[in-house]
């Protein structure tokens, strides 16, 4: 990727003209490189490269009708040109093929257990209502033939005979809640067998469904562009789509914008709506007029295996010419970060900071004194500052503390003026 940054020839000849000049502190004094602050054009470019893509485009995904894991068995070439309903990617059946025999499978089992809890239950509520009808007459008989008269039979006999009565009584009670009781736990029995076959029908029913959609198709007209991984690798047969990935994307052609990728040095005055001039590779003598819509906010890398990091911005173009501009087509950019007519720049080594502002150390009246200033964009060596200097003011190239030594050190001496080395401004 290329990386530029243009200043305008004015600003060039400013900075050749204000050769540094070096201020003598005093006798044992460091020499301090300074500069003079000019006006000039102040014009900063960057330049990038990327690629054009679709503003809107529709995405064609994986069956959302099987929530198990699909395996690619065909696909189109990436830039396919397809109609309406054509096949796009087509997935291997196996699995589901499987999962409907095995629903089909435990779909019958589940009817032959209920049609046997049935019978099952239809024998056994036979057999208590049997039981419940011999102990109804065990019943009738022992209260008919129940002891009672006490001229004619002896206490024990009569007890004993109320005791079979009552133990009657309770076998028929028991035979009748038996049979109830039965009759409930088969009938809970068939519910859950039927519980069990209607989960059975409803793999049946989502694997015939999810074989009904193993074929996708393109839902228009255009040129179908794969997915492609974090490795840059398209989407291929063998690959595992689950529910819902996307598979590709249809662009929509009569619309396109350039995203573009700017070294992570360079992008710090980057903002939406800086103008720019987009080149496509292909046609490179044609300019393209655009804007920045976007800034990412954080930088990635372009590749994984790359650790150099960008800031993706996306350009809106001004026109887009369907006959030359293709989703994916390689582009240049140049970017206008700034386009002053006429601004004060310093070189970078002039800024530093004091209680974390920038300040910039000016030469007057014999000393180095710090000065707030307001900076504008940046190019590579050169800032432009807003607010703070004027022109012609004399500025010193580095910090003239860093030496030790304060612009005003309180030693009582006068300072002597700046010998100046080198060119005049």
């Amino acid at each position: 990727m290329r990386r530029g940054w243009l200043i305008a020839a004015a600003a060039a000849v400013v900075a050749a003209a204000t050769a540094a000049v070096v201020p003598r502190l005093g006798a044992g004094s460091p020499e301090v490189p300074t500069t003079v602050v000019r006006s000039a054009e102040f014009r900063v470019r960057i330049t990038a490269d990327g690629n054009l893509s679709a503003v809107l485009d529709t995405p064609i995904t994986a069956p959302v009708k099987t929530q198990q894991h699909l395996t690619v068995s065909w696909i189109v070439e990436d830039g396919t040109q397809v109609a309406e309903g054509d096949v796009v990617a087509r997935f291997d059946p196996s699995q589901l093929e499987k999962d409907r025999d095995d629903g089909l499978s435990d779909e019958r089992i589940g009817g032959h257990r209920i049609d046997s809890a049935e019978r099952r239950r239809e024998a056994t509520a036979g057999q208590l209502e049997l039981d419940a009808e011999v102990a109804d007459a065990e019943l009738d008989v022992a209260r008919e033939f129940e002891a009672s008269d006490l001229e004619l039979y002896s206490k024990i006999e009569i007890v004993e005979s109320r005791i079979d009565t009552e133990l009657a009584a309770t076998r028929a009670e028991h035979a009748r809640t038996s049979q109830d009781i039965q009759d409930r736990l088969s009938a809970k029995e068939i519910e859950l067998l039927a519980i069990e076959k209607r989960k059975a029908e409803i793999r049946v029913e989502q694997a015939e469904e999810g074989l009904s959609a193993l074929e996708v198709r393109a839902p228009h007209a255009g040129i179908v562009m794969l997915e492609r991984d974090w490795r840059g690798n398209p989407v291929r047969v063998g690959d595992t789509a689950w529910s819902g990935r996307s598979l590709a994307k249809i662009p929509d052609l009569g619309q396109m914008q350039a995203e573009v990728f700017v070294l992570e040095a360079d992008a710090g005055g980057l903002a939406p709506g800086q103008p720019a001039t987009v080149w496509l590779e292909a046609d490179p003598l044609t300019a393209y007029p655009a804007v920045i819509k976007s800034v990412d906010p954080m930088a990635g890398r372009r590749n994984g295996q790359v650790p150099v990091q960008y800031f993706r911005a996306v350009l809106a173009l001004d026109a887009t010419d369907p006959t030359t501009m293709k989703p994916g087509a390689r582009v240049h950019a140049e970017i206008r970060v700034a386009d002053l007519e006429r601004a004060l720049t310093v070189p970078r080594q002039a800024l530093c900071s004091l209680d974390g502002e920038p300040v910039v150390y000016r030469f007057e009246n014999g000393a180095f004194e710090p000065v707030p200033v307001k900076l504008g964009p940046a190019a590579v060596g050169r800032v432009a500052v807003l607010e703070g200097l004027a022109e012609g003011d004399l500025v010193a190239l580095r910090d003239p503390n860093a030496e030790g030594r304060r612009p005003n050190d309180g030693d009582g001496g006068d300072h002597a003026p700046p010998v100046l080395t080198g060119a005049s401004p």
